[in-house]
């Protein structure tokens, strides 16, 4: 029976039928089958609950209105490919060299398909709940406001976004990287240094922003970035089969001593996790046409199967062909023409440059919405000019602090330790046992507690191997420095 249609009016609800079927816990406002016509406080309602609702194309589901981006927008298949594009970007080349050289052959393959199968468990989790209490939840502090209040409103929201500024600025390393090993391809002279190279592509990355308002209008990109994205894989899985061809001796023994074993272990699995999850799931999910769960568990499948056989071809032939020795950056191991490495690193650059949006898109919406002189043309003269203004900002913080800290990955540790691992794993299962509690047996109640009393154990030693890693780092490299 379909659900009659309420709206929100100053403080009461009003609702549009005199009665109500049973509709269960989900919907704590509607108790009992009862319509509630007299009007009721809005104390009961937490602040976050109190921004302007529409409803979902009449199916009876609340959506946050107070948004200056699309929802409700896209296919289930523009949403699948969101999600392999971050995936599949030129993150994979480092793969080899962060996940399989501390792992070795047996547990870095276990965890490659380990990892897979629970991330495709936890964001399932987190796409069902993606419709709670009658209301859409586009945003994932949203989700955990409406489930446990206000302050873990702010705590997701302060999660959430260091961990995408994080990612954000790792994006702008990796396409400084992929313009160095261009440069370093022609001559060795070391005038073009990597801080030089990192603020080329923060200007890249800010054009690119100004021209897409918001991460539906992606679209075509999207094929591009697929394109760009199949180009350096398919390049380094040749060049890696013709030099493990040709260099048939090669060590697969995890370097290091005991001690360093034990963290590297314990970063290539921070790795493993950084590898399949956004940390935005709501936010995408937001995009995708109803039916919602059905069409982003659809995205989902999509992501963790077709999607991911790229990844998993470059890292295990990266591994096959250069063993403990291969570098963080695929490329820079390969032999072959000038010309074909070239193609590869400037593809990883513009897909890098692509892959980026999607990670900047929430803090995006964020200043969109609050700041933004509104909806209307997208390319209107105040439209575009806010967006050069403040997302050139944004990128300006971000690049400068990619030049400064070109180490990163040691702090994205860190980061993805005390974020990634609450978010994607011990808040989703959480978060569903509230709100499901009722409808679990024992089994499954307790399966749930293991998960989020498990992860958050490896968050915290995985926190702890960063920090490592950070003051180990700390005595070799320099401020600005030129890897």
């Amino acid at each position: 029976m379909p659900i009659p249609a309420c709206r929100l009016e100053g403080d009461p609800f009003i609702c549009s039928s005199s009665s109500f079927s049973s509709i269960g816990e989900d919907f704590p406002l509607l108790q009992g089958g009862a319509c509630v016509k007299e009007e009721v406080s809005m104390a009961r309602a937490t602040d976050v609950e109190k921004e302007n609702l529409q409803y979902d194309d009449g199916l009876g589901l609340e959506v946050d209105d107070d948004t200056a981006h699309q929802i409700s927008h896209d296919p289930w298949y523009q949403v699948g490919f969101v999600l392999t594009t971050g995936v599949n970007s030129a993150y994979v080349l480092g793969y080899s060299g962060s996940i399989m050289v501390p792992l070795g052959w047996v547990a870095g393959t276990t965890g490659l398909v380990l990892a897979a199968a629970i991330s495709l468990y936890a964001n399932a989790l987190l796409a069902r709940l993606h419709e709670v209490g009658g209301k859409r939840h586009i945003r994932y502090r949203d989700l955990a406001g409406h489930i446990y209040g206000r302050k873990m409103y702010a705590l997701t929201w302060a999660l959430q976004y260091v961990n995408l500024f994080m990612i954000n600025t790792g994006y702008i390393i990796l396409a400084g990287q992929a313009l160095k090993a261009i440069y370093v391809l022609y001559t060795d002279d070391h005038v073009l240094k990597l801080p030089y190279c990192i603020a080329i592509a923060g200007i890249v990355c800010a054009m690119f922003a100004f021209g897409i308002p918001h991460l539906s209008a992606l679209r075509i990109w999207l094929g591009v970035s697929t394109i760009l994205s199949l180009i350096y894989i398919i390049i380094a899985f040749v060049l890696s089969i013709r030099d493990g061809v040709n260099s048939p001796v090669r060590d697969y023994n995890i370097p290091g001593s005991n001690n360093s074993k034990i963290f590297n272990t314990i970063g290539a699995v921070a790795s493993l996790v950084f590898a399949y999850n956004t940390g935005m799931l709501p936010e995408i999910q937001a995009t995708v046409k109803p039916p919602v769960i059905k069409n982003m568990e659809k995205a989902l499948w999509f992501q963790f199967t077709i999607g991911g056989l790229p990844l998993y071809a470059v890292t295990f032939m990266g591994y096959w062909a250069y063993g403990s020795v291969t570098s963080t950056y695929l490329l820079n191991s390969v032999k072959g023409p000038v010309w074909v490495k070239t193609m590869a690193n400037i593809a990883a650059f513009l897909q890098t440059v692509i892959a980026l949006h999607i990670f900047a898109s929430p803090m995006y919406e964020y200043l969109d919405t609050h700041y933004g002189p509104g909806k209307g043309n997208a390319f209107s003269f105040q439209n575009l000019g806010f967006r050069v203004m403040v997302r050139g900002g944004y990128l300006t913080i971000n690049t400068l602090v990619a030049a400064l800290l070109p180490f990163l990955g040691d702090f994205m540790s860190l980061t993805g330790a005390l974020s990634t691992f609450p978010l994607t794993f011990v808040l989703a299962n959480h978060m569903y046992l509230v709100v499901k509690k009722n409808k679990l047996s024992p089994l499954q109640k307790a399966w749930h507690w293991l998960n989020v009393v498990g992860f958050s154990c490896l968050a915290a030693t995985a926190a702890a191997a960063a920090l490592r890693l950070i003051v180990v780092d700390s005595k070799t490299y320099h401020l600005f420095a030129d890897l």
